[in-house]
């Protein structure tokens, strides 16, 4: 049975479940050819195809990042899609790759970078992902955390708080200021104290 036979459109499902069942198969035997298949119809002329593509490849990527890494431009070139689901698909599956080839995500995050700030909460979630990973690498932490902190500051205020507990451990005595400053300056942006209480621990924790 082909790759897209086994997908939840092809057998008539709406849930997610046969997706995530295919990409545990897929990671588990190191299937390359399904991975060919799933990216070869993220153009298919049916959008619920295409969106049972990038669910089952985000999901592998998850499991498995090395199985994927080799598409990492593919998944670039989808950041400009209209199509919105497979948009932050492509953002969710270059979070899971990114380690794989720090070199390559960190010369693609003007790309990057314009769709979070064009997209989905989903897509600013993972590219923040990403430059937290970056942030871990020395050779990129610099750049990576200039960029970090710019999306601190202008993030909307719902999601800073998961932002900052996400990116504490990366925070060092090279960069625990400039964060400070960031979270300190946005304490009034909340309409919910339960989020403000959070930065705010938070920033107990770097000083």
């Amino acid at each position: 049975m082909s790759i897209i036979a086994q997908l939840a459109t092809s057998l008539g499902r709406k849930d997610e479940t046969p997706n995530l069942e295919l990409a545990a198969q897929i990671a588990k035997i190191n299937n390359k050819k399904a991975i060919q298949e799933l990216v070869a119809n993220l153009s298919n002329k049916s959008k619920d195809l295409q969106h049972d593509c990038i669910k089952t490849l985000y999901e592998t990527a998850n499991l498995k990042p090395a199985l994927i890494a080799a598409y990492f431009n593919d998944f670039i070139s989808l950041l400009g899609s209209k199509n919105n689901r497979l948009q932050w698909g492509a953002m969710t599956a270059l979070n899971y790759i990114a380690a794989e080839n720090f070199d390559a995500a960190f010369h693609a995050l003007p790309a990057m970078a314009a769709a979070a700030e064009a997209g989905s909460v989903i897509t600013r979630d993972h590219f923040v992902a990403i430059l937290i990973r970056l942030c871990a690498n020395r050779q990129y932490a610099a750049d990576a955390f200039t960029l970090l902190n710019e999306q601190l500051r202008h993030c909307p205020a719902n999601q800073l708080p998961m932002y900052a507990e996400n990116a504490l451990p990366i925070i060092n005595e090279s960069n625990k200021t400039a964060i400070t400053q960031t979270l300190t300056a946005r304490l009034n942006d909340f309409e919910k104290e339960s989020k403000r209480k959070r930065v705010e621990k938070v920033l107990k924790k770097i000083r």
